[in-house]
């Protein structure tokens, strides 16, 4: 039990697309979590492995029912949060903008750029408590280099760094579309991931993503334009690595959640406790506890 009273810190994984169950979980059970912001995308399956608790959500369901702008990513991160998940690893599907990155390939970015417009809701607070969090290194460097050094250990061809531009969908992009990020220099495009970055930093979880290459966008004119059909066999295989290097990372992961994500609200309460509304403060109160003397 930690100081708080709560469960071992725990590790989530968000399965992306094709990932749907990580193999070699013990003792599971699924859980249907209620949360203030709604329902999370599916049933959380928690369990066992190396001696870890994991949490693992299907990002678009089993069975891949959720578009990218109909995810509840407040629901999906509350959700975790509530159950001590101190860490995450975002499983994404992502299409190539440059050359090198392959289809099947390994990116671990390190930045994002936005360019949604259907999503307002990329953060918890509001309601009377304002808060603004630095967000300038996005990603957790630490998990990050964890993912690098247990990938190039696989023998996978793993990129460390890049820039994730993060575009609303579900249509694929145009060329126009496709050619202007390659030009400002962006290294991958997909749907889902830049919410789940905010927000878990918001709940003091440390993220990283493990970007899987499905496709060269639209850009590369001498390959067929990205299409679900085309990918799915991309897909299939991407998830299959990601299960071989989840298995091989979670006995690494520290067991003490002291890395400075842990601490990202320390300096980001604008609004005084003393004025923090009652009802604010318990609807908040998985990224809140350390602060409130319930």
């Amino acid at each position: 039990m930690s100081d708080h009273g709560e469960a071992a810190p725990a590790i989530g994984v968000i399965g992306g697309s094709g990932l749907y169950e990580i193999e070699g979980l013990t003792g599971t059970e699924e859980l249907r979590l209620e949360t203030p912001f709604g329902d999370p995308s599916d049933l959380i399956v928690r369990g066992n492995l190396a001696g870890r608790t994991v949490c693992f959500l299907p990002r678009h369901g089993r069975g891949h029912r959720l578009l990218p702008t109909e995810l509840n990513h407040r629901a999906n991160i509350w959700a975790l949060r509530s159950l001590n998940v101190r860490w995450i690893i975002a499983v994404t599907a992502v299409g190539s903008l440059k050359e090198e990155y392959e289809p099947r390939d390994i990116v671990l970015p390190d930045q994002f750029f936005d360019r949604t417009s259907q999503r307002a809701h990329h953060t918890f607070f509001g309601e009377g408590i304002v808060a603004h969090i630095g967000f300038s290194d996005p990603i957790s460097d630490r998990l990050r280099e964890l993912l690098f050094t247990t990938a190039t250990d696989l023998g996978k061809r793993v990129h460390d760094r890049g820039t994730y531009v993060n575009m609303d969908g579900p249509a694929f992009s145009t060329r126009a579309e496709s050619e202007t990020n390659r030009k400002l220099g962006f290294d991958l495009i997909g749907m889902t991931n830049l919410p789940e970055a905010k927000l878990a930093r918001e709940a003091e979880i440390a993220l990283a993503t493990l970007a899987l290459i499905t496709d060269y966008d639209c850009w590369k004119i001498e390959e067929d334009a990205v299409s679900a059909h085309s990918v799915i066999e991309h897909v299939h295989a991407n998830a299959a690595t990601a299960r071989e290097i989840l298995q091989a990372l979670i006995p690494k992961m520290p067991s003490t959640p002291d890395w400075p994500e842990h601490r990202s609200l320390d300096s980001a309460i604008f609004t005084d406790q003393s004025l923090w509304p009652e009802a604010t403060s318990r609807k908040l109160a998985p990224l809140l506890q350390r602060f409130l003397k319930y």
